[in-house]
């Protein structure tokens, strides 16, 4: 029996965006790592996928100029985006990209992403016909992981395409996080036979997807958790969701972040 051909690789675009302001850490894409802004590691780390083209989007003068002396190709866009995703179609209307174009956005602070996650929503996102957005998730170990809202949970069903997004914990498991004599509580352990998912916000779309994104309004559940893929749900659109092939090691959120991150990149100099 002849064996199965394997899919080709999708054809697909990584774009970066990177904005300046930042509420804790301004300046944020220009800040030095190893002797390079943090904006070129990601850049470097892009380039090393299998993207057709990795551009990075920014509507500051002192990325771009930044970016042009590494040489990277840049998207000018306009500042008053009200979401990153918004955005991103900005950059697809700019590059002329077709409807059926894979766009992954990888953000501007994850100078350690490896370039195999990035192939792998693109692919994923290509070998599943009924999503408009694929995307990532990893095990979550610990129980108070759980409880962060600051790490967001995602329940995807059998065939991997997301059910919901969330800060709280989900699922709900209502027989170990509910004592009969004090209600609700923060158990010590992970409750048994369920496997809690921390979602990584690296994401595969469709430019299609796209332009249909940008004229709906936000949707209820989207503003009650601000989290942006939940107005994609709310309008019917599928997410596949597929454990990541490798860890995804934590971005630059804080100055605590950038301080490791920067230790981490110096000693591999």
């Amino acid at each position: 029996m002849e064996k199965p051909k394997p899919m080709p690789h999708p054809d697909f675009t990584v774009v970066i965006p990177a904005r300046y302001a930042s509420s804790r850490l301004p300046g944020k894409p220009l800040l030095d790592m190893a002797g390079k802004p943090m904006i070129q590691h990601v850049w470097e780390q892009a380039q090393k996928s299998r993207a057709g083209q990795v551009v990075i989007a920014t509507d500051d003068q002192r990325i771009a100029e930044a970016a042009e002396h590494f040489g990277a190709q840049i998207c000018m866009t306009r500042s008053d985006h009200p979401s990153g995703t918004d955005r991103l179609q900005e950059v697809a209307e700019q590059l002329q990209l077709d409807d059926q174009a894979i766009i992954v956005n990888v953000q501007g602070d994850e100078p350690l992403i490896p370039p195999a996650l990035i192939n792998q929503v693109a692919e994923n996102l290509a070998a599943q016909p009924e999503a408009s957005i694929a995307t990532l998730s990893e095990p979550i170990t610990e129980i108070a992981a759980v409880f962060n809202p600051n790490i967001v949970k995602v329940v995807s069903d059998k065939q991997g395409l997301a059910l919901y997004f969330s800060r709280s914990p989900q699922p709900w498991a209502r027989d170990h996080f509910i004592d009969k004599g004090r209600g609700h509580h923060q158990p010590d352990a992970l409750p048994p036979g369920i496997h809690y998912q921390r979602h990584i916000g690296l994401y595969a779309y469709y430019t299609r997807f796209l332009n249909q994104y940008v004229t709906w309004p936000p949707a209820p559940i989207e503003e009650a958790e601000h989290l942006e893929q939940l107005r994609a749900l709310w309008n019917g659109h599928r997410i596949h969701v597929a454990q990541a092939c490798e860890h995804h090691p934590h971005g630059v959120d804080t100055e605590s972040d950038y301080l490791r991150v920067k230790s981490h990149l110096e000693k591999q100099t």
